[in-house]
């Protein structure tokens, strides 16, 4: 009997020890039937939602400079592991952010925002494949993408506000060019959340179905774009990602806004506790 339970510790520790292993982003490829590759990069952190991390970021930028150097990729899925596509940054991230310094927090946003937004060197078309919830900066990764499919009952939101700080990753860079200055302005100030049928009416959403039929989706458009003339749609998407120098000003700004929001510290803190405890945040507004 003893070394029955032995048996059954080395099998959980295993497990366990593949679990810590797994990586943070997994890089599948496949074959479609007109003939070039497609990727999937799935952010792989279910427990967390996907949280996004400076080790996540770390791995999906490798993930992107592999990507870069196959001259046959037609396209890039990038989705969620479990039920969620992300809820944006991680906490202990965020909390750390308020004993930094704004020089030191301004540099951090900006070497945490380029992890992610690597996406955009890739020059085939990026398609976010939004399975479930994404929040703050994990939605904001999904705008920096080319096209959005969403799951029908995903939950999403620009929701910094909501959490005591400035937008980033992007957002006031993205969204508006999206939907619009007066519509963004509503999502970003309010940071109230938002359906899939209120992305594609908005803009936001290619398409919006069911949540099994996420991945078929994203690789059905895939096929589409790899019919057509591989240059061009490759000349096309960097035309309408715009001006990276206009974006790199964006990002500027959300850094230094962000960290004007740390030093402040207190409705961050605040909200992150509120986050913890499962209630509404009460910021001082003073």
């Amino acid at each position: 009997q003893f070394l029955y339970f032995i048996g059954i510790e080395s099998i959980m520790l295993r497990r366990c020890a593949r679990r810590l292993a797994a990586p943070l982003v997994l890089n599948e490829t496949s074959t479609l039937p007109s003939g070039g590759k497609l990727a999937t990069l799935t952010l792989n952190h279910a427990p967390s939602r996907n949280a996004m991390t400076v080790g996540m970021g770390d791995a999906f930028k490798a993930e992107v400079e592999v990507l870069k150097q196959d001259p046959a990729l037609r396209a890039v899925v990038i989705t969620g592991a479990g039920n969620a596509f992300s809820a944006g940054g991680d906490l202990t991230f965020l909390r750390a952010r308020i004993a930094d310094t704004p020089e030191g927090n301004i540099k951090a946003m900006r070497d945490f925002y380029a992890r992610f937004l690597s996406l955009r060197d890739l020059r085939c078309p990026v398609i976010a494949a939004i399975n479930g919830h994404a929040i703050g900066a994990g939605l904001c990764v999904a705008l920096a993408c080319d096209f959005r499919v969403i799951a029908h009952g995903s939950r999403l939101a620009v929701n910094f506000t909501r959490i005591g700080i400035h937008p980033g990753m992007g957002a006031t860079y993205s969204l508006p060019r999206l939907v619009g200055r007066t519509q963004a302005s509503d999502l970003i100030l309010t940071g109230r959340e938002f359906t899939a049928e209120d992305a594609l009416r908005m803009g936001i959403a290619t398409s919006a179905v069911d949540k099994t039929g996420v991945i078929a989706e994203a690789e059905r458009l895939a096929e589409s774009l790899a019919t057509a003339s591989k240059i061009a749609v490759e000349e096309s998407v960097q035309t309408l990602r715009g001006d990276p120098a206009e974006l790199d000003r964006a990002l500027q700004r959300e850094a230094e806004a962000q960290a004007a929001c740390y030093k402040e510290g207190r409705d961050l803190d605040e909200a992150l506790n509120a986050l913890v405890e499962k209630r509404a945040p009460k910021f001082q507004n003073a």
